[in-house]
């Protein structure tokens, strides 16, 4: 039987002019984003600057995580200690957790089949609990029709968060996510779309929540030293109100994402291409239901979604993925009682108090399996893979 060798969590390599720009910092000393000369620039704030006018919006934020982002988006909002932040039952940890570390209590809505929230379940708890906040996780690059999202935060008077760790580059109806919400947090973990090892980004059209993400991220007084910030009235008394959380992004991060973030569109669409030869070849397998992608959604496929029909019981799920890893074919379940790696069941944050009943996502996640789709992985490396995956669902008892 042939197996598969490459590895599924080995990225490209940084860029040389980002390796270049990295190694000049080093020898400068000058990591920290504030500790510049006369008349110059940190690289932070370049990035910052160039990461907005990506995206087109005016201000952007460098952080030192996406889950940070996602702690200061709700604090710059004005989340108060109690409040319910509703936020969609597939996600990952990182998402509830900035909930619970900006002292919100989340509230979880249910997904449909295609791994998007439910409509019809998140407007009846706009309508019953009559919440502040809808943090959208855009969970494995999957976009719900956010025209449909934004209409109901509109008409409950919610404010929109959106989660784009798995989004950068995506738009819905030409729209690019991460422009529908008050804010957008974004990753650039090691597996996300670019590539630091840890951070992120925060961005808004609001002068006054930008403001106050800036003195959290830890700007003391240096606020006027961002790239994509309001002007230093906005800071007047926000300056004084708002404590200093230090989760800023250095300028060695900043110089690795800079060279990046060019090629960003080029990479979406080779991603893309993996995507599309996967799910060719997984369609091909009878047992298997795959989500069906919007026409108006532009997506970057870094890794595909799948449920086998033949898998019924846990325990056939866990030896179908066990025998597939011998094979060298790394999937991941997100269905398991019992946390494994970076996939959890929200049922298993106990921290959250006793789980909702969430039938529909519980079905869903129940034979879901995750595959990631990297950039060294080739169209031809995706046949061997579905033709692994084919063969060891004959195989299942």
């Amino acid at each position: 039987m042939e197996n598969f060798t490459k590895p599924f969590t080995r990225q490209e390599a940084i860029p040389e002019a980002g390796i270049d720009r990295a190694v000049e910092i080093m020898r400068s000393g000058k990591l920290h984003r504030y500790n510049t000369e006369a008349g110059e620039t940190a690289e932070a704030a370049l990035l910052e600057k160039e990461f907005a006018e990506y995206l087109g919006v005016p201000y952007c934020l460098a952080c030192a995580s996406g889950g940070y982002a996602l702690h200061v988006a709700l604090k710059a909002a004005g989340l108060q200690p109690g409040e319910k932040v509703l936020t969609n039952a597939f996600t990952l940890a990182p998402v509830p957790g900035a909930i619970n570390n900006a002292g919100g209590v989340p509230l979880l809505v249910e997904i449909d089949r295609n791994y998007c929230v439910d409509l019809v379940h998140l407007e009846s708890l706009m309508q019953s609990e009559a919440p502040r906040y809808f943090m959208i996780s855009h969970m494995r690059g999957h976009l719900a029709d956010m025209e449909a999202v934004t209409t109901l935060c509109e008409q409950y008077k919610v404010v929109l968060i959106e989660d784009c760790a798995h989004t950068m580059g995506a738009s819905w109806n030409g729209k690019a996510s991460g422009t529908f919400g008050s804010i957008a947090c974004f990753s650039t973990q090691t597996y996300k779309h670019i590539n630091s090892g840890e951070g992120g980004f925060l961005t808004t059209t609001d002068a006054e929540i930008m403001a106050r993400a800036i003195m959290h991220s830890g700007s003391y007084m240096l606020y006027e030293r961002h790239g994509a910030a309001p002007d230093k009235d906005t800071f007047k008394d926000i300056r004084l109100d708002t404590p200093n959380y230090s989760g800023r992004m250095d300028n060695l991060r900043a110089a690795i994402l800079r060279a990046q973030l060019p090629l960003l569109k080029d990479n979406c669409e080779r991603w893309n291409e993996l995507y599309r030869a996967a799910e060719t070849g997984l369609q091909k397998i009878n047992s298997i239901e795959l989500s069906e992608r919007p026409s108006l959604e532009y997506y970057v496929g870094s890794s595909i979604q799948f449920r086998p029909s033949s898998l019924t019981t846990p325990a056939q799920v866990q030896d179908f993925v066990t025998r597939c890893m011998k094979r060298g074919v790394e999937l991941k379940w997100f269905g398991s009682e019992d946390p494994q790696g970076f996939t959890s069941r929200y049922d298993s944050w106990r921290y959250l108090g006793e789980a909702p009943t969430l039938p529909n996502t519980l079905d869903v996640l129940s034979n879901t399996l995750d595959m990631r789709l990297p950039l060294t992985f080739d169209t031809a490396d995706i046949k061997v893979i579905c033709d692994i995956i084919a063969s060891e669902l004959l195989n299942t008892d």
